[in-house]
């Protein structure tokens, strides 16, 4: 048991933990009453690309600004994400239309044209937030008589070829016909903000006479319902262009309450396909539990009852199966330094998921709380560092090892530092292109001061009070002298039954990931944190079940080297995700920049290479737990 100081130390650790977290809050989410007459202040957000990947900020491009651009207070998941928040000059008052309203006019520079052409040929779109609402465009599904699809942001601009010239021109997007849902409240007369929609279009404004301040636009007919329709004359992107910017402000009464606002933005998946996907997985579950049970009930007992028989000498010499090799199965293996830091990092992911998904079921980091999610992954892990030195260093003093320091500096550092270094690499890239999803240096000075400022001390922590309790006791005593091992049949290969018992966990998760995998790189909101759950936890049985069976299957074929295959045996699944991810995109994406497709394999990388830790220790753990229940069920003379 931990000491009165170590009790002390670990709270003092949390509590710094929980008041350093203050400085990466997560946004509030309360809602908002507007009375009539009061100004809304839309903020823009970065421009976005599925082809490119790379986000930048508003201003990047010469778009109207401000008298003073101020940008909003982010947490650590927004910058991460590449979240630039700022205000715009695009204001309204509640409830109050506004038709035609000019923004302002510019000329095009060469290089200000040249700027949207190339943002317009990557396909970006520009993200606004009202009330904390992202703008989407509604656009009607043809396969669905009322099927309409919200797209996140309006696109830069549009390419085609106009009154009859073959050569392809560049048009932007320069009018903006917002509409802004609202639901009321009939006896306060004040209310709420539900939905934020905008339909853009591309416009040759007109005007008569010289450009002042009260010029009317002839191409606007602010007593119409949309000031724009159709503009048979596109605004052209060229050198030397006038552009003039303008947007109109319908306001609609919904009966959608603001509790309900964001279903639009969420309800857009198809249920069923995840529900096909947990009875898929599922079926995985009860096949490999049948195995189990086979092996548990009809196959160990039997083995079990006769080991147990009082045997002759002559029996006893004919003995085969996994009860041969009982002085050799505990012995440490190759590399166990090693292991024991795999297992460790394996626990602190474990924790992570675990907590982090529990927290996102309850409602705590929905998606109006942009970055949430991905600052609670982080605080949490950093806590979790506590479990990992614990369980690196629990195992390394079964193994007999006695430089504790030794093993915690790498359980501290060792997947942290690679993962780190490949992020650092492609944060330069990222850097090159100038783009807003580059980390700053001061955010990436706090990624550092919570590495070594908090995690690395709660390793210490976890495995000073690991080496502190009592080494676990092996069932059997091992042999002084290891057991030549026999030669086995090419089923039982290590790398043909690893490379084996990576399919079924794989194939336990692999619809889920798609969704994963759209929402990353295709920018759609995640939410279904039920259906995650339960696939983790799914992933879990599968994951422990193949690894239990072939441990099995390799301990009767008398190989006794089961604990590095343990970790392999269901780490092996990391291998099967990255080549669905670099299947997902040769298949689904349409990214052509050579940085862009380095940064889209970098970070596929950085997660299968966590995957790989997290599965590795749930199928060592429980081939760890069945042969210490196998072995101490046999009598050993």
């Amino acid at each position: 048991m931990a000491g009165p100081k170590q009790v002390v130390l670990i709270i003092s650790v949390f509590v710094l933990l929980v008041h350093y977290s203050q400085c990466f809050y997560l946004p509030g989410v309360a809602p908002q009453d507007f009375q009539k007459g009061d100004e809304l202040k839309v903020k823009v957000n970065k421009l976005t690309s599925t082809k490119t990947q790379l986000p930048y900020s508003y201003y990047s491009l010469p778009y109207c600004k401000p008298e003073r651009i101020v940008d909003s207070a982010e947490n650590l998941g927004e910058v991460l994400r590449g979240d630039r928040i700022e205000n715009s000059p695009y204001v309204f008052k509640m409830r109050e239309p506004l038709m035609c309203n000019v923004v302002c006019r510019l000329t095009l520079s060469k290089k200000t044209a040249d700027e949207f052409k190339e943002k317009i040929n990557d396909d970006y779109r520009v993200n606004m937030i009202l009330d904390n609402l992202p703008l989407v465009v509604p656009t009607r599904r043809p396969d669905q008589e009322n099927g309409i699809v919200y797209q996140q942001g309006f696109h830069v601009g549009l390419r085609g070829q106009y009154a009859g010239s073959k050569e392809e021109k560049h048009f932007i997007h320069n009018h903006l016909a917002f509409t802004v849902k609202y639901h009321k409240d009939p006896q306060a007369e004040t209310s709420r903000i539900v939905g934020f929609e905008v339909k853009p279009f591309s416009v040759k404004h007109e005007y008569e006479g010289d450009w002042s301040e009260k010029t009317r636009l002839t191409t606007c007919d602010p007593h119409a319902k949309r000031a724009v329709t159709n503009s048979e004359s596109p605004q052209e992107v060229d050198d030397k262009k006038e552009i003039i910017f303008t947007y109109d402000v319908e306001f609609q009464e919904s009966d959608v309450k603001w509790a309900s606002r964001w279903d639009t933005y969420l309800l857009m998946a198809d249920d069923q396909i995840h529900w096909f996907s947990i009875v898929n997985s599922l079926m995985i579950v009860v096949f490999l539990s049948g195995m189990v049970a086979m092996i548990m009930l009809r196959t160990l007992y039997r083995d079990i009852s006769k080991y147990n028989q009082l045997e002759t000498q002559e029996e006893a010499q004919e003995e085969t199966g996994w009860k041969l090799v009982h002085g050799d199965v505990f012995r440490p293996p190759a590399n166990s330094d090693l292991l024991c830091v795999y297992v460790g990092t394996g626990v602190q992911f474990f924790g992570m998921f675990l907590v982090t998904m529990i927290f996102a079921v309850l409602g705590f980091l929905s998606p109006s709380n942009r970055g949430g999610l991905m600052t609670a992954m982080l605080l949490v892990w950093i806590f979790m560092g506590l479990l990992a030195g614990y369980a690196s260093a629990r195992l390394y003093k079964m193994f007999k090892g006695t430089e504790w320091k030794k093993i915690t500096l790498k359980t501290a550092f060792m997947f942290p530092g690679i993962c780190f270094a490949i992020f650092f690499v492609l944060n330069a890239l990222i850097w090159g292109e100038k783009s807003s999803g580059a980390v700053p240096f001061g955010t990436m000075f706090a990624l550092v001061f919570l590495w070594f400022g908090i995690s690395v001390p709660l390793v210490f922590v976890g495995s000073y009070i690991g080496f502190r309790k009592p080494a676990i006791e092996d069932p059997v005593k091992t042999n002084k002298i290891p057991r030549q091992i026999p030669e086995q049949p090419w089923y039982m290969n290590p790398i043909f039954s690893i490379l084996i018992g990576g399919i079924l966990p794989f194939g336990a998760i692999f619809i889920e990931l798609f969704f994963i995998l759209t929402s990353i790189w295709l920018h759609q909101f995640y939410y279904l944190f039920g259906f995650l759950l339960l696939v983790f936890l799914i992933l879990i049985v599968t994951c422990a079940e193949i690894t239990i069976v072939l441990c099995y299957f390799q301990l009767c074929s008398e190989d006794y080297l089961w604990w590095w295959r343990s970790y392999l045996t269901s780490g092996s699944s990391a291998l099967y995700l990255f080549l669905y991810a670099a299947f997902y995109f040769f298949t689904k994406l349409e990214i052509s920049k050579p940085v862009s497709g380095i940064l889209y394999f970098g970070y596929m990388l950085i997660a299968s290479y966590a995957f790989f830790v997290l599965t590795g220790t749930i199928g060592f753990y429980a081939c760890f737990w069945f042969t210490r229940l196998i072995y101490s069920s046999v009598k050993i003379d």
